[in-house]
């Protein structure tokens, strides 16, 4: 049991799944970032179509 717990062969691998989920999320957070503006702005001109069309879809 004590060699099992001194074996270190499994820690390199736990700090790079770390490490690369780490990198993941803030590459995922900075994606999402900056496409938000962009999101928001295509939602604001379907709203404004919509508006324009609203009295022909009735």
């Amino acid at each position: 049991m004590k060699t099992f717990a001194r074996d270190e062969d499994g820690a390199i691998t736990v700090d790079w799944v770390v490490l690369t989920a780490l990198i993941l999320g803030i590459q995922i957070i900075v994606l999402i970032a900056s496409m938000r503006v962009s999101m928001v702005d295509v939602s604001e001109s379907v709203g404004d179509k919509v508006t324009e069309y609203g009295e022909f879809l009735e």
